[in-house]
């Protein structure tokens, strides 16, 4: 019976901390990226804004349409670093998972092939006495 990996429940705990960070990172991103539509859609939305003015009152009615689409452009570029830096750390935390998990597959590796070395050694071992008995036998009975 060969012997399980001793550390083979540290190294299910690992994958479910790179899955965690993976999770998380996929979360930042997407949010990120929904930002960034955000951002393209308040860009197109100024760029869109009527310009035909027939009255003082559509002139105000229209600045101050471009002030509010200013003021939401800035805030959501302002947010887009905010999330930029998340998914930036979101990332470092998953590499950082991704590497601790590696170390323990690495030693997982070497152990399993350790173990199947032994299993080899000792099925040899067993080929080995088998071969020696059957020939001291057949030696024996050729002597008499």
């Amino acid at each position: 019976m060969s012997k399980g990996f001793s550390l083979a429940g540290l190294l299910r705990l690992r994958h479910l901390q790179q899955e965690l960070a993976a999770g998380e990172l996929s979360s930042a991103r997407g949010r990120l990226d929904e930002n960034s539509l955000g951002i393209e859609r308040a860009r197109i939305a100024l760029g869109a804004t009527s310009t035909d003015v027939t009255s003082t009152a559509v002139l105000y009615a229209v600045a101050a349409g471009r002030a509010s689409l200013r003021s939401t452009l800035s805030d959501l570029t302002a947010l887009d670093g905010q999330l930029q830096g998340d998914a930036d750390a979101a990332a470092a935390a998953f590499a950082d998972a991704r590497a601790q998990t590696i170390g323990l597959e690495k030693l997982e590796q070497k152990h399993a092939e350790g173990v199947a070395a032994d299993e080899l050694k000792a099925e040899q071992d067993a080929l080995d006495e088998l071969a020696s008995t059957a020939w001291h036998r057949d030696t024996e009975g050729t002597e008499s």
